[in-house]
């Protein structure tokens, strides 16, 4: 374990694009191109209704939304959206700062915390006690996505072999971390996060007060789709604004570089350059600018290093992208299937970057 992740510290990303690239910091100009193209760009697409914040200097310079939540209504900045699996992000910094409290051990197998009916199929198999969570942070537990709707959970792989995109480990993880704290998921976001954060329009379980805030998904046609109210969920449940996850964002560039949370960054693992989910298969290719820390996407641009992550909810889609040593970024929601289509075009307005995240994830759909 130890010589595979000092291999990936030394590994040397190969940056795309000219060396000497502007840095990725938004300004007034970006502000006027995003206003100004967006719109069009959005009725391209066929999206109804986006909202983006970007970050400058470890704040929130900017936020704006466009086109509309609902048949009726505008999207306004107070207008939640699913950050589907921008959950991820969020439950990853709730782990590593318990793991910063010594409430649980990044490398210790998960069964020592928890024996939970999510795993049931699985007992017996002494390749559980291999996932820990920092395979899980870093989605090499061998998990299917999620299993086949009333089927068992298997485990495809040697965990800790690979990168394959998994959210049922993120459930698995979940419960271990709500068993050792005896707390539920929502509790200890509000608690660690959105209350320190002054994130007031964010929950990982639906609240009444969305009713009237939150936006409606469409499909690829435009069509709207049922809006559905989800249970907690560390893998896809989060509702939120564009505002108050700037806001994470913001706290996570400004978070000491020097206890766990510095690990979010650090690669853990390779990914495959043609497989962003369920790759069971051992890669054979990797993708030369890309790699995942614990519970975030890293990626090498001709503006520096970049941590990023994309949400795909079906007819919700999301974004983000941060550079931490600009202290810069954004993040996007879309209440669209088409959403993502929009985002590499978005943040080269914005901050004038390129994203071989979005390519790898647009040209490997799941």
């Amino acid at each position: 374990m130890r010589a595979a992740l000092a291999a990936l510290t030394a590994f040397a990303f190969v940056a795309p694009g000219a060396a000497g690239a502007a840095a990725p910091v938004p300004d007034a100009a970006s502000v006027r191109a995003l206003e100004a193209r967006l719109p069009g760009l959005m009725r391209q697409a066929n999206v109804p209704g986006v909202s983006v914040a970007l970050i400058r200097d470890g704040r929130i310079y900017w936020q704006e939304s466009f086109g509309m939540k609902d048949a009726r209504q505008p999207v306004t900045d107070g207008t939640t959206f699913e950050a589907a699996s921008l959950s991820k992000v969020v439950f990853a910094y709730i782990v590593l700062t318990l793991a910063d409290q010594g409430k649980i051990d990044l490398d210790a197998p998960l069964t020592r915390y928890v024996d939970t009916p999510h795993v049931r199929d699985l007992k017996g198999d002494p390749r559980l006690a291999a996932i820990t969570a920092r395979v899980v942070l870093s989605h090499r537990t061998g998990f299917p996505d999620w299993r086949p709707t009333g089927g068992a959970l298997a485990i495809h792989f040697p965990p800790g072999d690979h990168f394959s995109y998994s959210g049922e480990g993120y459930i698995y993880l979940q419960r271990a971390v709500e068993a050792i704290t005896a707390t539920p998921l929502e509790e200890l976001a509000r608690e660690t996060v959105f209350k320190p954060l002054g994130m007031t329009n964010s929950a990982y379980v639906w609240r009444p007060d969305f009713e009237a805030s939150t936006a409606i998904p469409h499909d690829k046609n435009r069509v709207a789709q049922p809006k559905k109210k989800r249970d907690a969920m560390a893998a896809y449940s989060l509702q939120t604004t564009a505002h108050d996850y700037a806001l994470f964002l913001a706290a996570l560039m400004k978070s000491p570089r020097k206890n766990t949370l510095a690990e979010m960054e650090q690669p853990q693992t390779r990914v495959p350059a043609d497989c962003t989910v369920e790759c069971f298969d051992k890669p054979t290719t990797l993708a030369p600018h890309l790699a995942w820390g614990l519970g975030i996407g890293l990626e090498k641009t001709a503006q520096g290093p970049a941590l990023w992550h994309w949400g795909d909810n079906g007819a919700f889609k999301a974004y983000m992208v941060v550079y931490p040593r600009q202290r810069s970024g954004l993040v996007m929601f879309a209440n669209s299937e088409n959403g993502l289509t929009i985002a590499n075009a978005v943040v080269k307005i914005a901050l004038g970057s390129e994203q071989p995240a979005l390519d790898w994830v647009l040209n490997n759909p799941s």
